[in-house]
């Protein structure tokens, strides 16, 4: 076997890229949670011993971290002076919590996969699922965290202005069903925007429930919202004139199934909203370090999940639009249409 010498340098290389940013993921969760880079935001250059200081933290364990933030190119360093700095676009970053690009939290994410090997490894080897409620408990977490902030950015502004005389429906008081809502940002989002409507959100685990519920109350928007465990296509059906399925229905071992009984659950003119992972139909097209996140998490996670139902499909996170059309009208929506998408989502409106 003839080795090409540069081809090895340049994965090996690679490689050592990934193990580097997954030491960095670690230091970024450490800065998080402990108001490291709060501290540091829109402080201006800063010594050790300051950051040190602002944040509560021992200067000698700081000073280290924030030299692992320099080589990571998360914090800014000067020489002359020996300070620190977290410019405003890396506080956007890492000490904003309500950015929509904050990311530490993603890493809880990280955390959990790590965590749940074991149960990945069995079922590489048994073919059987990881259903969603097995997982360790940072993912639920992780996972909301993430999505939070870009549906915060997005849902009301952008993609809901984008279906077909939605808004206007919400505005005047509308029926909302938000199915597979974990832990309720999405539908406390809405609630809030929209106080003429009422609002329910339905998933199977009961944990991610009662977090949402909690969301809910200090959101302020009890009144208006309900949050009840059940299943995809047995929840309660009101005549709703919206349905949305926020980045879940390619978890789901039977989207036909889910779909099918949301066209039964909508009003007569209701409006079914999918918002999915952004792929393209092939797999050399999410060549990409999204494509890369999306296709890791769907192994472990979505694809996990989607077999531990028994059903009919397995989606995974990178379905891409042919296969996520083609479930809707086997549903029975006669119209399907993209209206929106972004880096990270596909927003799909469907219509009977």
């Amino acid at each position: 076997m003839t080795v090409n010498q540069s081809k090895l340098d340049a994965l090996v290389g690679r490689l050592f890229g990934d193990l580097s940013g997954g030491y960095g993921g670690v230091m970024a969760s450490l800065g998080d949670k402990l108001g490291l880079y709060r501290a540091m935001a829109g402080a201006g250059p800063l010594s050790s011993q300051e950051v040190a200081r602002r944040s509560g933290c021992s200067e000698r364990y700081v000073r280290e971290w924030l030299n692992s933030q320099v080589t990571g190119g998360y914090v800014d360093y000067y020489p002359s002076s020996q300070t620190y700095e977290l410019t405003p676009e890396q506080a956007m970053v890492l000490a904003e919590d309500t950015s929509p690009v904050f990311l530490p939290h993603a890493w809880r994410v990280v955390a959990s996969m790590w965590t749940d090997e074991p149960k990945t490894l069995e079922a590489f080897k048994t073919g059987k699922g990881v259903s969603w409620g097995e997982h360790d408990e940072q993912l639920f977490c992780g996972v909301a965290a993430f999505y939070r902030n870009s549906y915060r950015a997005s849902l009301v502004q952008e993609w809901l202005p984008a279906l077909t005389g939605v808004t206007t429906k919400l505005e005047k008081g509308a029926k909302v069903a938000d199915v597979g809502c974990g832990h309720g940002y999405s539908t406390v989002l809405m609630a809030k925007a929209f106080p003429q409507s009422r609002f329910w959100g339905f998933d199977v685990h009961e944990g991610s429930i009662e977090a949402a519920r909690q969301v809910a109350r200090e959101a302020g928007v009890e009144d208006r919202v309900r949050f009840e465990v059940a299943k995809a296509d047995t929840y309660a059906t009101h005549g709703y004139d919206l349905i949305c399925f926020f980045d879940c229905l390619h978890d789901m071992g039977r989207p036909v199934e889910a779909t099918r009984h949301a066209a039964r659950a909508l009003a007569k003119d209701g409006t079914l909203m999918v918002v999915e992972p952004f792929a393209r139909d092939r797999v050399e097209d999410n060549i990409n370090p999204v494509g890369r996140l999306y296709y890791a998490a769907s192994t472990t996670m979505c694809c996990a999940h989607a077999i531990s139902e028994n059903g009919t499909h397995v989606l995974g996170a990178q379905a891409g639009p042919r296969q996520l059309d083609a479930v809707l009208k086997s549903a029975g929506f006669g119209t399907v249409r993209h209206a929106a998408e972004t880096p990270f989502n596909l927003i799909i409106e469907a219509r009977r």
